[in-house]
């Protein structure tokens, strides 16, 4: 059953009725019988009254007294779950982002891997800097980066050239068992391009992790993009590894709404009422007037 405390006080003060004869005749009765009572008896104010009850936003919020997020409440958790998500695109972000704080830390991660690549890094660029996120990231996901097909392989032997040379011929001597004596890294690059398909991954592989640090960072500085080559599952892991739930919610408000919309969408309604209790009151009027009479009509005949 539907139930919203109704503003008494400013039904009786705007029709102008006496409070002994309110108290003794209308204690009892809903706002629409009250109205519908006192335009029979010519009360000019309750005909107009009764006009306006369903087009006057400012009357409706006074009225029912819609500033109370109880009230707002009350009337969104007799709505359906395709009914409550109408109101979600009139919801400010950050209103929107409280409700991220009822999912638990694991859900929260499953959601961020389910985004966009490239929502899910400028979330990640809020929270860490290329150089901590190339550190935190396994050696597997450094490989995976290096030798992705999505990265020319000129640049990455150009970004080889920055390597100390001993580290490149030590890299080379272990996959072609010669020696690389008196070359600079000019020579060991092109020496390292010369490589077939697979002595080339082997050989990035082969580099010690601070080396592979080294190259995937000045390589990820040049293309931002590139850094969308590890996989989201490790990006969750990281992140729930060093960060905690209010600094992770609070790195994605840099997300764009919609996303922020169908993650809570996922809510169970009780929790997605109350998230939208925190919705701007007019607005909340407004579509509660334009989008769902039915259930305006239960309110007023309460």
């Amino acid at each position: 059953m539907l139930v919203v405390d109704s503003n008494l006080e400013y039904l009786q003060r705007v029709l102008n009725i006496n409070p002994v004869k309110f108290q003794q005749q209308y204690a009892l009765m809903s706002v629409d019988e009250i109205i519908e009572a006192e335009a029979a008896q010519g009360n000019q104010q309750a005909i107009k009254l009764a006009q306006e009850l369903t087009t006057n936003v400012s009357l409706v919020m006074e009225l029912f007294d819609l500033a109370d997020s109880n009230n707002k409440y009350q009337i969104l958790r007799q709505m359906t779950e395709k009914q409550l998500h109408v109101f979600l695109p009139e919801m400010e972000q950050k209103d929107l982002m409280q409700g991220l704080f009822f999912f638990t830390e694991d859900k929260l991660m499953k959601m961020l891997e389910g985004l966009p690549a490239e929502q899910l890094l400028k979330t990640v660029f809020e929270m860490f800097s290329k150089e901590e996120i190339v550190q935190l990231m396994p050696e597997e996901q450094l490989d995976k980066f290096l030798t992705s097909t999505d990265i020319d392989k000129n640049k990455i032997l150009k970004h080889i050239q920055s390597i100390p040379p001993e580290y490149v011929a030590q890299v080379l001597e272990q996959i072609t068992g010669e020696t690389q004596d008196d070359m600079d890294s000019i020579d060991l690059s092109k020496k390292f391009g010369e490589l077939n398909p697979l002595e080339y991954k082997d050989a990035l592989k082969a580099f010690q992790p601070t080396q592979k640090q080294q190259l995937v960072l000045s390589l990820g500085k040049e293309h931002n993009e590139w850094f969308q080559l590890f996989d989201a599952s490790a990006y969750t892991k990281v992140i729930q590894r060093e960060k905690q739930k209010p600094d992770v919610i609070k790195a994605m408000a840099i997300i764009e709404p919609e996303h922020i919309q169908k993650m809570i969408e996922e809510l169970p309604n009780d929790l997605l009422s109350i998230v939208i209790t925190q919705i701007d009151t007019e607005k909340f009027a407004e579509i509660l007037m334009e989008e769902f009479p039915e259930i305006m009509a239960q309110i007023v005949m309460m």
